[in-house]
């Protein structure tokens, strides 16, 4: 797990490596174990190195390959990467280094544009062809790397956060209304290749684009899933399914063990993070480190759930540890979690993961995680309500969204309304063909746009700014596919996520499968009051949130007049979501 950068000039002027070190400079938690530029004329790429696999200095980035004419700088992991090291050297190409970067390199000389297609696992790419003069991008196909850019005044920048491209200046910081109507509607999430900021857009998932010399692009999806299904599909019973996902998770977990230092496992005491541990066991692996989270209380609401992970815990003899966080602490650590986050991101559990990721550090560098089984095996609410609905759009923004167009434009000032952009987004994606089922539909959104810019890039985020590389098995691009492959009524049954929850009841103590569905639980930033409330009302009433004027004031005096009246249909603070991304921008200096 790394931080890349980099910028390519199309005018005829040199490449700037101030501004790469500026952009590299904003990444040493992704990458405190080495840094590295290299520039030639119109090129320059920049990279923190955090040492997963080869730690010797042989596997250094940027890697460049003069034999090859290639340079290259890459974020992420490839399971099978000694795989595709056997196969190359069957071609003839031989290797300096032990790791995953330079079968990258000598993979993108043997197959080209086919190379995303052969790599498993998770990663954000840039190459230099010295011979062309190209400049590629590449991003994972479930978009578990993040990867941003810029463009403008005869130039391309790319880094693997929002904040390292504001850092080398130049940037548009103005704010993106459709993604404002997004960020408010659609639960924060601001859809690829929007950003909140109209001068920075990021790589889509599974997309590679080329940047030619003197600035032409071309750009390709070179992979999506199918919920097509066969005649086989269709009469595969549901203990077959059962087996099926169980073989492909137990080899997806598998996979995410392939590093050359200790692995852990983020327990929250749920069944997706469980069943990881649960996989582990049966691989093998004995007193596996896991970890929990807790906080206080508050509004009535539980703040931890201990008592499940616990189950888990005496199950299978881990290691555990077990972090009980308290208000002070979790109000300390809120700055850190806010400068860490790449987009403003709304979700309570965003600071429980930042502290969560902070302890887990002192043990182990890479983690598994749970994040994507809800989105897989349709574990949401929304999933039956829109699968029972004439109008399934409705359904789901219903469900989903923090609040109609209406709503939205009687909060935000008149600079920043008018058109429904997240309701016509999910129209359209609704209507892409692959996907004929309502409930298919959802769970494509969800698990291609609604994943990558919510449960995903916050993992990502907060790891990463303790220097923690997350893994995250259900994201296996076989298993989605498999799961794509399962009829819904298999997917919805037993509340939802039922092949899976059958599968769990396998293999975990059926007290933590037939549990109410929790999440990582955070009273205190639903439930505004105190030391936080001072905070929200301080940036809210700022002369930067005055000047700036996003939202409306007589909607602010309400929102102020009784906090926890104003709750979406998330359970989240409408309080919270205004003044979080005003936080934000104004944490990064917008």
């Amino acid at each position: 797990m790394c931080g890349i950068c980099g910028e390519a000039t199309f005018l005829g002027q040199p490449a700037s490596v101030q501004a790469v070190a500026a952009m590299s400079g904003c990444m040493t938690a992704r990458g405190p174990d080495g840094d590295g530029i290299v520039s030639r004329g119109r090129v320059a790429f920049g990279h923190r190195r955090l040492k997963i696999i080869d730690l010797s200095e042989k596997a250094e980035q940027p890697m460049v390959d003069p034999t090859l004419g290639l340079t290259v700088v890459f974020n992420g992991c490839i399971y099978n990467h000694r795989e595709l090291r056997a196969e190359l050297e069957a071609k003839g190409f031989t290797f300096f280094s032990d790791g995953d970067t330079e079968v990258i390199v000598k993979g993108w000389k043997a197959w080209g544009t086919e190379l995303p297609n052969k790599l498993f696992g998770m990663f954000a790419i840039a190459i230099h062809e010295r011979d062309s003069g190209r400049v590629i991008l590449i991003r994972d196909r479930l978009g578990i790397k993040p990867l941003y850019v810029s463009e403008g005044n005869g130039r391309l920048r790319f880094a693997s956060s929002l904040p390292s491209l504001l850092a080398a200046g130049g940037v548009d910081t103005s704010i993106d209304p459709a993604a404002l109507n997004a960020y408010m509607t659609f639960h924060s999430v601001v859809p690829a290749p929007r950003t909140i900021l109209s001068g920075v857009r990021k790589l889509p998932p599974a997309t590679l684009k080329i940047w030619e010399p003197d600035g032409r692009t071309k750009e390709m999806v070179y992979w999506s899933v199918s919920y097509e299904r066969s005649a086989a599909d269709v009469g595969r019973s549901f203990d077959e399914w059962r087996e099926e996902v169980h073989a492909s998770l137990r080899t997806a977990v598998k996979r995410r063990m392939v590093a050359d230092v200790p692995v852990g496992v983020l327990l929250s005491g749920g069944v997706d993070s469980s069943v990881v541990v649960a996989l582990l066991s049966e691989l093998g692996h004995e007193r596996i480190e896991t970890f929990s989270i807790g906080f206080e209380a508050r509004g009535g609401e539980e703040g931890d759930e201990f008592k499940y992970s616990d189950i888990i815990v005496d199950r299978f003899k881990t290691s555990h540890h077990k972090i009980m966080i308290e208000e002070r602490r979790m109000l300390d650590a809120l700055p850190g979690a806010i400068q860490a986050m790449s987009e403003p991101m709304v979700s309570h559990d965003c600071v429980a993961f930042y502290l969560l990721s902070e302890e887990v550090r002192k043990y182990v560098t890479v983690v598994q995680s749970g994040q994507g089984a809800d989105e897989i095996f349709a574990g949401y609410h929304w999933y039956p309500k829109v699968a029972d609905s004439n109008d399934p759009v409705a359904a789901y923004a219903e469900a989903f969204f923090d609040r109609d167009n209406d709503r939205f434009n009687a909060h935000v000032t008149n600079e920043y309304g008018g058109a429904d952009h997240a309701r016509a987004f999910v129209e359209e994606h609704f209507a892409t063909p692959g996907a004929d089922d309502a409930v298919d539909k959802a769970l494509r959104l969800d698990s291609t746009v609604m994943l990558v810019d919510d449960p995903v890039k916050r993992v990502d985020n907060m790891t990463m700014a303790h220097s923690l590389e997350a893994r995250v098995p259900f994201l296996d691009h076989e298993l989605v596919e498999l799961a794509a492959r399962i009829p819904g009524q298999h997917k919805l049954a037993d509340g939802g996520k039922g092949v899976l929850k059958d599968l769990a009841r396998h293999i975990v103590p059926k007290e933590v499968v037939d549990r109410p569905k929790g999440y990582f639980p955070v009273p205190g930033l639903k439930y505004l009051e105190g030391k936080t409330l001072e905070m929200v009302r301080d940036a809210l009433g700022s002369r930067a949130a005055r000047e700036r004027g996003l939202f409306r004031q007589d909607y602010l005096d309400a929102l102020f007049e009784d906090p926890t009246a104003h709750i979406t249909p998330l359970k989240g603070s409408e309080l919270w979501q205004c003044a979080l991304l005003e936080v934000w921008l104004q944490t990064h200096g917008v």
